[in-house]
């Protein structure tokens, strides 16, 4: 894949089919050469980009994911004018020790990371169960992905806006999806994303970076 090539004409149908088919392409791409190939910035940003409509359904719950996750990817697309890969991304900051400094570009992939994580898990348990509220689907996957990293005041925060969430039925009818329609493309999302996240874990793990962050 080229890394000018991008996602922004991905699929002409609903979001959730624009992600998982973006998502799809990354996973195909970071396959190809026996699993050895590199993942390119920018294709990464531009399907990164599109998840964001997915925080924006959510509400005021997510709203601190939806302003951070946006910011960190726009950072991250506007550093894809210098930088051809993540492992370029790395590289560069690890040579400056600047690893896990508030707003270098590795701390960033770090957050963006969580996001993709945080959706993914909110999908699986959206699909295991069929409560019209996402409360529990919604407050589990924070619990899994992101709490264990937050102040006590953004878990307080995130708690109570919790209520506010949309039904199952309102989400469905945000994203334009059915039930059916919305577990296909979540799934697609789902097994898709999990070799990125993988992918992105094992670039710091290769450099003795721990994820405790």
């Amino acid at each position: 894949m080229d890394d000018d090539d991008g996602f922004e004409d991905a699929g002409t149908g609903t979001p959730l089919s624009a992600i998982a088919e973006a998502f799809e392409e990354l996973s195909s791409c970071l396959k190809s050469n026996g699993g050895c190939h590199d993942l390119m910035l920018k294709p990464f940003c531009d399907a990164c980009s599109l998840v964001s409509v997915l925080f924006g359904s959510l509400g005021i719950a997510f709203k601190f994911a939806e302003l951070e996750y946006v910011s960190k990817v726009r950072d991250l697309a506007e550093a894809s004018e210098i930088f051809g890969s993540l492992n370029s991304i790395l590289d560069y900051d690890v040579r400056n020790d600047t690893v896990r400094t508030p707003g270098s570009l590795s701390r960033n992939l770090r957050r963006v990371r969580q996001g993709l994580d945080l959706i993914r898990a909110l999908f699986q348990n959206f699909l295991s169960t069929y409560d019209d509220s996402l409360k529990e689907a919604a407050s589990m996957a924070y619990a899994k992905v992101c709490a264990p990293y937050h102040t006590w005041a953004v878990r307080t925060a995130v708690s109570a806006g919790m209520c506010a969430l949309p039904s199952r039925d309102q989400l469905l009818m945000k994203l334009n999806e059915t039930g059916d329609s919305a577990e296909t493309e979540m799934r697609r999302y789902i097994d898709a994303s999990l070799p990125i996240i993988e992918y992105i874990d094992k670039l710091y793990i290769s450099r003795n970076i721990n994820l405790d962050w």
